[in-house]
């Protein structure tokens, strides 16, 4: 993943339009990955006025999608039998994301106020999650 494809594809074709559906208050939030960061996304985020959550060095622990590629990557590991090429992994993956219960990234939502204070207290070193 580099800058360019990042703006292109995630903040261009997604995030842009999903903050266009919702109120003055969305706040954006990705994690201190290199391609998050570089000055093109950054001139990009301000150009549509899209507002990134400040992100600690040390804590992508916080960010609730890393719990979802992992349950996502122990359903495709779970598979029997599992993928053999790159078509069969692209339909698993999208099989399997299409089954992840909602309740369960609910849950991860609604766990953030939890893992933010973890983080405050261990002064954004590792927390339990």
């Amino acid at each position: 993943m580099t800058g360019h494809i990042y703006r292109d594809v995630t903040l261009e074709q997604h995030v842009r339009l999903f903050r266009g559906a919702m109120d003055a208050e969305f706040l954006f939030m990705d994690d201190n990955a290199r391609p998050h960061h570089a000055n093109i996304v950054d001139e990009c985020l301000q150009s549509e006025d899209i507002i990134r959550m400040d992100w600690p060095a040390n804590s992508s622990d916080l960010n609730p999608i890393e719990h979802v590629w992992d349950m996502l990557g122990r359903r495709i590991a779970a598979r029997q039998p599992p993928p053999t090429c790159l078509p069969e992994l692209r339909r698993a993956l999208l099989d399997e994301w299409c089954n992840i219960p909602q309740d369960q990234i609910d849950n991860l939502i609604l766990s953030m106020p939890r893992r933010c204070k973890a983080c405050i207290a261990s002064s954004g070193r590792h927390t339990p999650y």
